[in-house]
């Protein structure tokens, strides 16, 4: 604990001798936020943010920029995205004044069964490989998106990440080094190195990166449209791809795809409402951590505080109990999103906390039943997008199909071998995503779009996010650029029990006191470099009728408007 404490204070003290001061705002804060009239974008990547500015100017709308910058992130991004991975979004529509939300993931090879795994002698779906395939979804996502939203056809929307990938892109920073990472352990899979690796090495920071497998893929989508993914030479492609090397997902698995529109589902913060969209992904767990919350007058315990981060990380083991039990496909089970996400039951679980001491092992409620990229584009129509997609752990499986230009995605691995389950491996089933796009809204109208990146951290991200502007009155920026906290060490929907207090990670920037109260308290806290996620945001402000944008500063991002 000394040591730990040593650290700490060591960081703390460099961090104030190299950080910058600011004339207006917090002293955290990296820069200003964005402001402009006609549209606004905010992504993980420059370029593509430029390609969906670009979109706009076009006369696309919201939806037709996010796909075109999607689409360019899977190219420069491939450490976070793709099109052999899933996607989610929520839709503001400014003509119907609605909230739309869109379940964009791929569901378990048919022909693969729990019985022909654990014969295998498999105690957990392995994390990379052929095993935690699904069918990626995102494509399909773009279509049904484009078709209810856009207004440019796809040939164009997907013109920028095709000449990207044929005629070449400088390598960003942050990417670089992801991409170096993951070929480590993905090079071993069948034309993986043919792909990123195509001079025996990872492409550095600043090189010029070509992808022409990808632009063949797009080029064939944009005139072939969704059915030249799913039913076409790609799909039979993918199939016998997998076949050869011990995989199940098959042709008729991609020919059978389709993506569902789902309600958006909400709960109340202290006169906003906060929109996720329900399981199988783990969106709710933030309604929850937030009903819990808004029990506490957190305004008054003050950003950084030992009592706020307390709260935080007590209010997240009580959600993520429930998360590990109920989040699953609901397809296959009635789950009771609606008494999970009541102020009932908050006010229940609001008693297992202890403000003055930690707990260890908390046991999921029992209401009455009745790496990922993150973007999101405004128009000037008043549409706004809330994006996110992604490959999981990455890079995904490390399964590149032949002359595809493109990872297959893990999801697969979020299945659980446990009997009885909600979420246990069974054929043609979604499994648990941990993907999840965001929105506020304020007195029906629309406020914030958001996300934050980064598996299990996302709700956590979500719930600070909406802390840090609502309770704390930090700008669109400054929400983001605030020291962040995770914690680790709660039960999994994969079957993994929490059995002790688990350890909270905080950024550099949280004072020493607070952490030696934290301490106190029983809280085993650890210095993390990374893994805090990645967050982009755009706020509308009704009054001067403009849009404010933020990017995460801790990776390649950008936000722009005009």
């Amino acid at each position: 604990m000394k040591t730990l404490s040593v650290i700490f204070l060591s960081l703390m003290c460099c961090s104030s001798l190299f950080s910058q001061d600011r004339i207006t705002g917090r002293s955290f804060a990296t820069r200003s936020e964005v402001i402009a009239q006609h549209g606004m974008a905010c992504t993980s990547q420059p370029l593509a943010t430029q390609t969906a500015i670009d979109i706009l100017k076009a006369g696309g709308t919201a939806v037709d920029a996010a796909i075109a910058a999607d689409a360019v992130l899977g190219l420069m991004e491939p450490t976070g995205s793709g099109i052999g991975g899933d996607l989610f979004a929520i839709v503001w529509d400014a003509k119907t004044k609605k909230l739309y939300g869109l379940n964009a993931s791929g569901r378990s090879p048919k022909s693969l069964t729990r019985e022909i795994l654990v014969n295998k002698g498999i105690k957990t779906i392995p994390s990379l490989g052929p095993l935690p395939v699904s069918v990626p979804g995102c494509v399909d996502g773009w279509f049904e998106l484009n078709q209810k939203f856009g207004k440019l056809p796809m040939k164009q929307i997907l013109s920028g990440a095709i000449n990207y990938a044929r005629n070449g892109f400088p390598v960003s920073e942050v990417i670089a080094y992801y991409i170096a990472s993951n070929s480590r352990s993905l090079q071993q899979f069948p034309n993986f190195k043919e792909t990123y690796m195509p001079e025996g090495k990872s492409p550095a920071k600043g090189e010029i990166f070509k992808n022409p497998f990808l632009a063949n893929t797009l080029t064939k989508i944009s005139e072939g449209g969704r059915d030249a993914f799913y039913k076409g030479d790609i799909a039979r492609t993918i199939g016998e791809y997998m076949k050869r090397n011990g995989g199940y997902l098959s042709y008729e698995d991609m020919a059978s795809h389709h993506s569902e529109w789902v309600e958006p589902v909400s709960s109340n913060y202290r006169g906003y409402d906060i929109w996720e969209l329900p399981p199988n992904s783990q969106g709710i767990a933030a309604l929850q951590m937030l009903n819990i919350m808004e029990g506490y007058d957190v305004k008054s315990m003050g950003f950084g505080s030992a009592e706020y981060i307390h709260l935080f990380v007590e209010a997240k083991k009580l959600a993520f109990e429930d998360r590990a039990k109920f989040y699953a496909d609901p397809a296959f089970n009635q789950l009771p999103v609606k008494q999970l996400i009541s102020k009932k039951y908050s006010d229940e679980r609001r008693k297992l906390i202890d403000l003055n001491r930690a707990s260890k092992r908390q046991l999921p409620g029992n209401p009455e039943h009745g790496n990922t990229i993150y973007l999101t584009v405004a128009d000037e129509s008043g549409n706004m997008i809330s994006l996110i997609q992604s490959n999981y752990r990455g890079m995904g499986s490390g399964m590149t199909p032949d002359k595809l230009g493109f990872v297959l995605q893990d999801r697969g691995e979020m299945f659980t071998l446990e009997e009885n389950h909600v979420n246990t491996y069974e054929p043609g089933k979604r499994p648990f995503q941990t993907i999840i796009p965001a929105f506020i809204t304020k007195d029906g109208q629309p406020w914030v779009s958001f996300g934050v990146m980064g598996g299990a951290m996302q709700p956590q991200g979500h719930v600070q996010i909406v802390v840090n502007l609502i309770d704390f009155g930090m700008n669109l920026q400054e929400a983001g650029d605030a020291p962040r906290i995770q914690h680790f060490g709660s039960s999994e929907p994969t079957g993994e029990k929490m059995e002790d207090a688990g350890i909270v990670c905080l950024e550099s920037g949280i004072s020493y006191e607070t952490i030696r109260t934290l301490m106190q308290k029983g809280h085993t806290i650890q210095y993390d470099l990374g893994g805090y996620g990645g967050y982009q945001a755009i706020m509308y402000d009704a009054k001067n009728k403009v849009y404010y944008g933020a990017s995460e500063s801790r990776k390649d991002g950008q936000a722009s408007g005009y």
